[in-house]
Parts: C-alpha cells; structure tokens; sequence
C-alpha cells in the first residue's frame, strides 16, 4: 500500500530529524551533521543535517533544503521525506548522472521552537551580507512601522489595528509590503531582521556547500518555502543572481513562469543576502542554477500578524501559557496547512520541480 501523502509531514522538528537520519540510514546515504549551540523545545540537541545520494563520481548535484525559516520545515521536510520514498525518482537521477544533497532543518532552532527567525531572531535569507563594513542595506520605510507591528499588548489593540490600516491607506499594500518584508537590519527585535553578522545556521550551511558541493560542476537548487500565493500554489522563484544567463537557464529547467523577484514577477519582494547567494562563494567552480519553491498558505495579512505575535511573544517569554500556546498555532497555522489536498499539491508540484531539474541537470554541458 502506497503511503498518504500527510505521513511524509512531521508533527515536530525532534521527530523530523530522527525520521531524516533513519531514512539516509535506510538508503545508505553519507551523512553529516552540524550542530548549534542552542537546545529545542523538548531540551534536544539541534543540528542541520545532510544526506548525500550517488555516485562518488557524479557531476552534477541536485540540493534540496528545508527550514530556511524554521517553521516553514514542516513542508519542506515533507517534500524531503517524499523525495526519499521514491526509488523511481531515485533511481532516475542516477541514471541521469545526478547526485542527491539533502539539507534537513537549514534553520534548526526556528524548526523547534515554532518560529521563522534563528535563535537571533535572524532572517536566514536576509542574512548573507558580507558583514565587512560595507553599508548594510537601507529599508527606510520600516523604522516608521516598527513600534506599531511590535506593539506593547497582545492581541493588539483595535487602535493599534487602526494605525496599521491607516498606514497600508495612505501608502498602499504594496509599500506597506515593501517596508515590512525585504529586510531591515536596524531593529534587532524586529521583523525580517537580517542580522549583525553571520548568523550560526549560515555559516553551517556555507560549511555545507564547500564540503559537500563545491566539486560539482553543475548544481542545482530547489529551497522550499512557505507562506506567499494562493493556497497551495508552488511559485517558482528565481533564487540566483542578476544574471541574464541564469535567469534563462532556470526558466529552461522550471518553464516560462518562474518568477525573478528584481524583476517585479514574483509573490515575494526583491531581497538582498538570500540564503542561496552563498553558493557563488562556496562553489566558485560550479554553475548554479537556483529556485525557491513557495507554497502558498494564507493571505499575506494573516501571516504578517502570525509574525508579530511570534516577535511579541520572543519580547514576553513570561507570557501566560494560554496565550503562549495560541500565538505558537497561528505561526504554524501560517506557514502549514495540515490538510490533505494542500498536502497532496506541496508534493505533486514538489515532484514535477525535482524531475524538471534533473532532466535540466543531465542536459548540462
């Protein structure tokens, strides 16, 4: 009997990784594993792992990593955990030539602890800045915003709610869109803050690329997220540089629909220090080809008011466990949905994307 599709999703971050490392186990996959400092939920340790599938001698590589915003893990473990299942899938990349990096849990401690930040309260993927002096990036329009979204109560008052639509009136959804969501690096206790410095899950995955992949002369990416576009959608988003050429090698791979954020076509605003950008340093050697595979959840003001929450919550750890409890739900609730269908439509569109990239990768000169 075929498994469901809900079997291939953890319920929490602990039985994940033990799940992760019994199937590499299962599939005599080389594993690794980096740890962090910090302990779960449940007092666990916490570390990224990765499996490696194939041939010692492979030229090409496939990465797929989950949990680069920690609570987005439960789908992209799922998506991992499918991957495993599938001796044909398998089977296929290494007729095709193709080795298998699997990164479970990127972000460990946002995986544990129900959040999309690092222990830090780091963005992951506003986080690979060079961090050497040069002038980090400028969200001016979030500074303004800041004291409203991380408000002194909660649930927030209705006046508090009044001056976030008042404001989202006179600039417009997409500004308030903007100023909130593609980086700041300015209010440390503050939404999608990228960090001070390097953050610990970073440079274990920057450690990861140059160990595990800097060989390779062709590599390609798929980073799975959650949270922006209709329910269920997988938009494909570019993850690369500016680069005509890779844009138009991913759109080879993925179709004519995948998204370029710097280009105004995606769900997601333009960011800078994406996550992915860490291969160019990494991989000097390879050529990449990089997507982020977002699934859609909820609309973009229930996950916005998730993630105020979970920053409150980070600001009031003596909270009461009733309301503690409550804010933990809907930062799930906005990053995964446990129903079948949405299940079912993470793993179809998952699957087409890793077959999309191996026939991309097999066809690489």
């Amino acid at each position: 009997m075929m498994p469901s599709s809900t079997s291939y999703f953890p319920r929490s971050y602990a039985e994940s990784r033990d799940r992760f490392l019994a199937d590499a186990a299962r599939l005599g996959a080389a594993v690794a594993s980096y740890p962090i400092s910090d302990v779960g939920s449940e007092g666990e340790a916490l570390a990224t792992d990765v499996a490696l599938l194939g041939a010692p001698d492979a030229q090409r590589l496939l990465i797929m990593t989950s949990a680069t915003h920690g609570v987005e893990g439960f789908c992209g473990a799922g998506c991992q955990f499918s991957l495993m299942d599938d001796a044909a899938m398998i089977k296929r990349a290494t007729q095709a030539g193709v080795a298998l990096l699997l990164v479970h849990a990127v972000n460990p401690y946002g995986f544990s602890w129900m959040a999309r930040t690092d222990e830090g309260n780091v963005d992951l993927n506003r986080n690979a800045q060079p961090f050497d002096g040069t002038p980090l990036p400028v969200n001016p329009g979030y500074a303004a915003l800041h004291p409203l979204l991380l408000p002194a109560e909660w649930p927030p008052s209705e006046s508090n709610q009044r001056d976030i639509a008042r404001y989202v009136a006179e600039h417009g959804q997409p500004a308030f869109a903007q100023a909130v969501s593609r980086g700041q690096y300015t209010h440390a206790d503050g939404l999608f803050y990228g960090g001070a410095r390097p953050a610990a899950s970073l440079l274990n995955l920057r450690r990861i690329l140059e160990t595990h992949a800097s060989r390779y002369a062709h590599i390609g990416w798929i980073d799975v997220h959650t949270g922006l576009g209709p329910r269920g959608h997988g938009e494909k988003i570019y993850a690369g540089r500016r680069n005509d050429a890779e844009v138009a090698r991913a759109r080879q791979w993925w179709g004519a629909d995948i998204a370029v954020p710097y280009q105004g076509s995606s769900a997601s605003v333009d960011i800078t220090g994406h996550l992915a950008g860490l291969i160019y340093q990494a991989c000097p050697d390879s050529s990449p080809t990089l997507m982020a595979l977002e699934y859609g959840t909820v609309p973009f003001d229930d996950i916005v008011l998730a993630l105020r929450g979970r920053n409150w919550l980070r600001a009031n750890p003596d909270a009461p466990p009733a309301l503690r409890r409550d804010i933990l739900q809907a930062t799930q609730d906005a990053f995964y949905c446990h129903a079948y269908d949405w299940h079912g439509m993470v793993l179809g569109q998952s699957r087409v994307a890793v077959l999309q990239a191996l026939c991309g990768l097999e066809a690489a000169r």
